[in-house]
Order: structure tokens, then sequence, then C-alpha cells
């Protein structure tokens, strides 16, 4: 799996991301898993071409002592088809973008 990884995250990191995440991230059945949309602007063309299997997104993974940005896109209807792929440049910059501002925000220095 392509991820972007943030390690040596302190406890205090961990509370600080969980508390961000909970609010601009959807919760999954899965402790530490979270669900962020794609913004529908940066969809492929296979993605946009795919209503069925809207919306887009990628995953993060956090742990006590790390952060996961998936590089993964990925559809909230279906587990396979030709529109679940590795991000594009563009999305990838997205997430990196998304990956970055959240740790500037919360005044991380990693």
């Amino acid at each position: 799996m392509k991820q972007y990884v943030i390690d040596q995250l302190r406890e205090s990191d961990y509370e600080k991301v969980l508390g961000l995440l909970d609010l601009k991230a959807d919760k999954t059945g899965l402790e530490g898993i979270y669900w962020v949309n794609l913004p529908e602007r940066l969809y492929s063309a296979v993605q946009r071409e795919h209503v069925q299997c809207q919306p887009h997104y990628f995953a993060v993974n956090l742990d006590f002592n790390r952060i996961a940005f998936e590089l993964l896109i990925r559809s909230r209807q279906i587990i396979r088809c030709s529109c679940i792929a590795y991000a594009t440049p563009e999305q990838r910059d997205y997430i990196l973008r998304f990956a970055d501002e959240t740790l500037e925000r919360l005044g991380l220095l990693v």
C-alpha cells in the first residue's frame, strides 16, 4: 500500500490529531481509521463517469505514534471497480496538502 506516513508522534500529538480528525473526517467502524472525501473536482475521468461508485475517499490511519494517509482512492459503494485506483498526481498533492495542513493547524513539528 502506498502511503504518506508521519511517525514519532507524541501522545499529546495523537490527542490533537484525533480531535481534529473527529471533526474533519468520517469515522469508520474501526478504531483509528477515518475516511476523507475527495473533492469531486479532483475525480479522475473514470471516477466522474462512475456516478454509482461515488463518493470517493482516501483513508487515514491514526495510531498512538504515527499517522498514515493512504494514497489509494476508494469508493464507499463498491469494493472492486476500475475507478478505485492509486491517486493521480493532483489527488496525491491534495492528500499531502491535507496531511501537512492538518499538522500545521495543530502546531505539530515533525
